[in-house]
């Protein structure tokens, strides 16, 4: 894979620096798409920086110090690139964290993406992430229910959690669409940052859209569905299991709007 820069706190990552990283699965990232030096929903991923490492860590790494780091990795890269930034502790796994355990940022970008056109299929597992609400890192089981559901035929997998509820994918959210409001997954599971991006400009475009349970057997009274994360506000989904699907331009257009209506800012 191509990166363009590997920043360890703002400085080009060494061996050395990397090596205790290469079993490590005690961190967590965020991932966005910049464009022209600039990012969508900045606020969103500083704060599930923060949040995130509020929940694994106990502290947190100052907003402004993060900032820094981005900074200095775009300042090495091509105006639209992938990055991602990494939170872990210098205490590593498997140990108790010590009064000097600082936290570090590692910053690496890559070539922009868009993600797939679609439209998707998907096949449902059963699976409930540890600490859904956390992006964090190691999760052997993301790419391991992929390759499952593409021996089954489909294009990837869609988690159902004890109670049959829908909640994510592999690396994606999914929004539903009832023919007038947007319908969002109630269950336990990450909240994308590219999902909030949309809801707030839905909001802003005065279209309906609510919470709610969805399983399987819900699917039928759906208009559309979509998965979306930092690459894209939207890939058509034609069919869950052997649930077909509608197609959905205008809820495809509505959630590309809403995420085209987001401003641009600069870290």
């Amino acid at each position: 894979m191509t990166y363009f820069v590997v920043q360890r706190d703002g400085r080009t990552a060494t061996a050395e620096d990397l090596a205790p990283l290469a079993f490590a699965g005690h961190a967590h990232f965020t991932a966005m798409q910049v464009r022209g030096g600039q990012v969508r929903g900045l606020d969103l991923h500083l704060e599930r920086l923060r949040s995130a490492s509020a929940r694994m860590f106990g502290r947190v790494v100052p907003e402004e110090r993060v900032r820094a780091h981005l900074r200095a990795a775009l300042a090495q890269s091509p105006d639209d690139v992938s990055l991602l930034a990494t939170v872990y502790s210098s205490a590593g796994e498997f140990t108790l964290p010590g009064p000097d355990d600082e936290l570090a940022v590692l910053v690496r970008t890559g070539p922009a993406a868009s993600g797939p056109q679609g439209p998707l299929t998907l096949a449902t597992v059963e699976y409930e992430r540890v600490l859904p609400e956390v992006k964090h890192v190691g999760e052997v089981a993301k790419t391991h229910l992929l390759r499952q559901a593409e021996g089954r035929g489909a294009d990837d997998a869609a988690f159902v959690d004890r109670r049959g509820r829908l909640s994510e994918g592999t690396i994606w959210n999914l929004a539903f669409w009832d023919g007038t409001s947007v319908v969002w997954p109630d269950a336990e599971m990450l909240g994308g940052t590219t999902m909030g991006i949309v809801r707030r400009q839905v909001d802003r475009l005065g279209v309906p859209q609510r919470v709610q349970e969805v399983t399987v057997a819900d699917l039928p009274t759906m208009a559309g569905c979509v998965v979306m994360n930092s690459w894209t506000p939207g890939v058509p989904v034609r069919r869950i299991d052997a649930v077909p699907l509608p197609e959905a331009p205008s809820f495809l257009s509505l959630l590309h709007r809403a995420y085209r209506a987001e401003p641009l800012t600069s870290p």
